[in-house]
């Protein structure tokens, strides 16, 4: 199982601030298309992932237990 935490509008449009992947592990690439794939998130935009409070690429391997985080862009003035 991986904990998967979600901000910002993230948060809004699925309703709640985490979900849950029961896979013991994949790549960010593949979470990254199965997010796009069953609950419609990204759309094309950008989306940074962090494992375990560091930043991730597509290639790295998230294991059952770690902490996954989708950070949206985020714009201020």
């Amino acid at each position: 199982m991986i904990n998967v935490l979600l901000f910002s509008h993230l948060q809004e449009q699925l309703g709640t601030d985490k979900i849950i992947i029961n896979k013991t592990e994949l790549t960010v690439a593949a979470l990254k298309e199965k997010l796009e794939e069953e609950l419609d998130l990204n759309q094309g935009q950008p989306l940074m992932i962090a494992i375990n409070e560091e930043y991730a690429i597509d290639e790295d391997l998230i294991k059952e237990g770690d902490i996954v985080a989708l950070i949206p862009p985020v714009s201020g003035g």
